[in-house]
Parts: structure tokens; C-alpha cells; sequence
């Protein structure tokens, strides 16, 4: 029982972050590159190491909270344990996005500021 539901907890939140890393990457580079004066090497190179920061911190988080918690005996235990780590780990994803948007519009507002405000763009 316990050795399932941890195994279920690392491939439902694993899997959850990898897709997650995808669908950020993939759909937020446009807006990187609006972001960075359309400058689309440095969208590239911030999209991948932002993908590199959330697997990082996202994975780590994951394997720390295993230790968290009362081991599950029954099948309602597994459940409670299940959804209590996973939501857990759902609401860490959820902040650490909108901590990335809120991050990289900021960094945006400024550059775009800088690249028009009659300052030469560097190539």
C-alpha cells in the first residue's frame, strides 16, 4: 500500500510538472519575445532556463514533501494522502508560474522601456 501510493505521488506530480514545463514553454515564448524587444535568441535562451529553474525547484519540492505526512495503512488513508501531496505540489507549480509571469513582465516593461525611449537597440 505505502510503496504504491508513493510511487502513484511521484508519477502523478512528475508527470504533472513535466507537462506543465511543455505547455509554459511552448505557448510562452511568444509572449518572451514581445517581452524582450523581439529579441528572439534571448526569448529562447530565458525559456530554457526557466524550464531548467522550474524542473529544479519543482522536483526537489516533490521529493522533500515525500517524507512529509503519515504513511497511508488504508485505502482511505492513500487517498488523503494522494490528494493532500499532490494539491500541495499543484499550488507550488501554480505560484511558481505566476511568479515567473509576474518576473519576466516586470524584466519586460523595463527592457521594452529602455529599447524605446530613444536609446539605441543593441544587435
Amino acid at each position: 500500500m505505502v510503496e504504491t501510493a508513493y510511487a502513484l505521488y511521484l508519477g502523478i506530480t512528475i508527470g504533472i510538472t513535466i507537462w506543465v514545463a511543455r505547455t509554459l514553454s511552448k505557448n510562452g515564448e511568444v509572449f518572451l519575445v514581445q517581452c524582450f524587444g523581439h529579441n528572439a535568441q534571448l526569448a529562447r535562451s530565458t525559456n530554457h532556463l526557466l524550464v531548467v529553474g522550474f524542473y529544479l525547484v519543482n522536483i526537489g519540492f516533490i521529493t522533500l514533501t515525500l517524507s512529509l505526512g503519515k504513511e497511508p495503512v488504508t485505502y482511505a488513508d492513500a487517498i488523503r494522502f494522494l490528494s493532500g501531496k499532490v494539491g500541495l505540489a499543484v499550488i507550488v507549480l501554480g505560484g511558481m508560474h505566476f511568479f515567473n509571469m509576474g518576473a519576466i513582465a516586470h524584466f519586460g516593461r523595463k527592457v521594452n522601456g529602455w529599447l524605446t525611449d530613444g536609446h539605441p537597440q543593441v544587435a
